[in-house]
């Protein structure tokens, strides 16, 4: 996933601040690329910097401060460079995406079959960003384009294109990635995460349906395609990935959090504890809504040294995951000794971070017992649509279930069924490897339930396998 943020002013007045800390305040959604193209008294003008171990405003700010810009987007990709800058039959226009393509590589063959050439390239992939572009080049416009892409391709990917015109803003067919609509007295922004405009003076209008796609002006904000009720949006959004400030469907993550945090109390009925603590950030608010619920104070036994360590499960490899894990967080031995801990976790995807890096820890300052809750359900099915996980080996739920059969199953139904007694045997297998006292999951209901939306706008296809491929999605629904 990547995050996005595109602003017009309305008095052509130069618009860079807003776009440089509108793109900044989208940095947790990605760690790999910075970049912003902008359109100024100049034309256009596009740059990329790498983010390792950096903040997106120190790396953009000095070199383009003084750029006079009328329009701008910016992006903070987890995988590849952007924006890219294309001159077709269209138009020139500079694109960001967010999203993940699963036929990509299908796609880019038959496109360079057909003598279509691509210069962008990530760790020897072709970049998802420039595929977008060049498919939304063989429009007839770029509206027509976005259309042509989205019948194109599966998976998910909303974007923004930079133009003479304004900025093209499209939500993924499905509505699994965020694009929100903002403004103010004097622009208009469009972004991925509303985090980006309170600090701003923006208040938010509305997010974008699925499919639809705007065209934003200096005058106005113009609906080229209406797009779908029906929605697939990712749920991950409000459990880890998104910020805590910011909302979706009119849904903020911090109080969905605490929610989420309430039910799990809920269903842990007499279990003792000195202290319930979150793992930090995306835990904190599950365990304070733990901690509301259960009446067990809330404490930090651990903390996050914030200032040059995002995201452990953004990076691209298993060893800057692992050195990010072991070195952002710090703990407070004097709060956790002779102490039994409830720890809070947004999710457990590989369980190795978790195990090492975390659990170790807590256990060498002299805890007493740490019991785990993890706010989702055991994630079963690695993610189609954005790029947190890829393979079912990467899950800790699908080791398990090797070592209690002896090989990799097809069906793991009964695995998916918390009543059952495979269940508690995967389970009580995670447990034993985690190293802790007791281990309970979310379950799917209480976690729809938490976010208050129709089980059947959400995707949950990593927890029950619903919804590969849009399988059960339609397209054509107005």
């Amino acid at each position: 996933m990547s995050g996005l943020f595109g602003v017009v002013s309305k008095k052509k007045d130069s618009c860079i601040d807003s776009l440089i800390y509108g793109t900044d305040y989208q940095a947790h959604m990605g760690s790999e690329y910075g970049g912003l193209a902008v359109l100024g008294n100049n034309g256009f003008a596009r740059f990329i910097h790498r983010m390792s171990n950096a903040n997106f405003r120190d790396k953009f700010f000095e070199s383009i401060k003084n750029i006079e810009v009328h329009s701008g987007i910016g992006v903070i990709s987890d995988l590849e460079e952007q924006p890219i800058y294309m001159k077709s039959k269209v138009g020139e226009f500079c694109i960001v995406t967010s999203g993940r393509i699963v036929n990509m590589e299908e796609l880019a063959k038959e496109m360079m079959d057909a003598g279509i050439c691509f210069s962008e390239f990530s760790k020897s992939h072709v970049n998802m960003t420039e595929l977008v572009a060049r498919i939304v080049s063989t429009g007839q416009t770029i509206q027509d384009g976005i259309k042509l892409m989205f019948g194109k391709i599966k998976g998910s990917c909303s974007l923004l294109i930079l133009t003479r015109e304004g900025i093209y803003a499209a939500r993924d067919y499905f509505g699994r990635t965020a694009l929100v609509l903002g403004q103010d007295s004097e622009s208009f922004a469009v972004c991925s995460e509303t985090c980006g405009f309170a600090n701003l003076g923006y208040r938010t209008i509305r997010d974008l349906n699925p499919g639809e796609i705007l065209l934003i002006s200096d005058t106005e904000v113009k609906v080229l395609e209406p797009g779908y009720k029906e929605k697939k949006i990712c749920t991950f959004l409000w459990i880890y990935t998104g910020f805590p400030s910011s909302s979706y469907e009119g849904l903020n993550s911090e109080i969905i959090r605490e929610r989420s945090g309430k039910l799990l109390a809920k269903r842990d009925k007499g279990i003792k504890a000195d202290l319930v603590a979150g793992v930090p950030d995306s835990g904190l608010a599950h365990a304070i809504g733990y901690s509301m619920e259960s009446g067990i104070p809330f404490r930090r036994p651990l903390v996050k040294y914030t200032p040059t360590y995002g995201r452990s499960y953004a990076p691209p490899s298993q060893h800057l995951r692992d050195l990010t894990a072991r070195m952002k967080l710090i703990a407070i031995k004097e709060v956790i000794e002779g102490n039994s801990l409830i720890l809070l976790e947004d999710s457990i995807v590989r369980g190795t971070q978790l195990k090492n890096f975390t659990v170790e820890k807590i256990w060498n300052c002299g805890a007493k017992e740490i019991h785990v809750r993890p706010a989702c359900p055991p994630l079963m099915f690695p993610c189609t649509y954005c790029n947190s996980t890829r393979t079912n080996s990467e899950l800790i739920t699908r080791r398990a279930i090797r070592e209690i059969e002896g090989s990799d199953i097809e069906d793991i139904s009964e695995y998916l069924d918390p009543t059952t007694e495979k269940y508690a045997k995967m389970i009580e297998w995670i447990r034993k490897y985690l190293n802790i006292t007791s281990l309970k999951y979310q379950t799917l209901e209480d976690m729809i339930e938490a976010i208050g939306l129709p089980e059947e706008n959400l995707c949950t296809y990593c927890w029950n396998g619903k919804g590969d491929g849009c399988k059960d999605c339609k397209k054509g629904n107005a």
